[in-house]
């Protein structure tokens, strides 16, 4: 027969084996149970059909209130007398109302003086003003503007 020790030695090699095939099985075994459960489930599409009915059902109601926000008459605020009247009628009047009105005269254009008048940096002339003539020097008022028209280039 075998010796006590040896078979102690067998047993103690054996063990982690053991153990680990103990593990293997019970992640099997969770997994078929898994399986069992959720396998036979009809996976349909019932929620999706339920979500997009709840949507429409939310557009029809928001299109309805607003058809109803436009096309109605309803106080706003009975202490204040703010009302709200359909906007077919609210677009008569505001016609009748600027028909009513004569178109109110311009106001004066501004000149280019008024705007040398407004204070600028020296050194750099505001876009599209004129400087008025006592400001250039003597030299500057003898010879056209550099901006004016560039001389014809000449061929050989």
């Amino acid at each position: 027969m075998a010796e006590p020790e040896s078979l102690r030695h067998i047993a103690r090699s054996r063990a982690p084996v053991s153990t680990w095939l103990g593990v293997v099985l019970l992640f099997a075994l969770f997994g078929v149970i898994v399986l069992a459960i959720i396998g036979p489930s009809p996976r349909g599409s019932d929620y999706e059909e339920t979500r997009a009915k709840k949507r429409m059902e939310n557009l029809k109601t928001s299109r309805e209130d607003a058809d109803k926000a436009l096309n109605t008459y309803a106080w706003i605020d009975k202490n204040k007398g703010v009302v709200r009247i359909p906007i077919s009628r609210a677009m008569e009047l505001t016609i009748a109302q600027l028909a009513q009105q004569k178109p109110a005269a311009a106001g004066p254009i501004a000149t280019p003086e008024a705007q040398a008048a407004s204070p600028a940096p020296a050194g750099s002339p505001q876009p599209g003003a004129t400087q008025p003539a006592a400001s250039l020097s003597p030299a500057a008022q003898s010879s056209p503007p550099a901006s004016a028209s560039p001389a014809p280039a000449k061929t050989p």
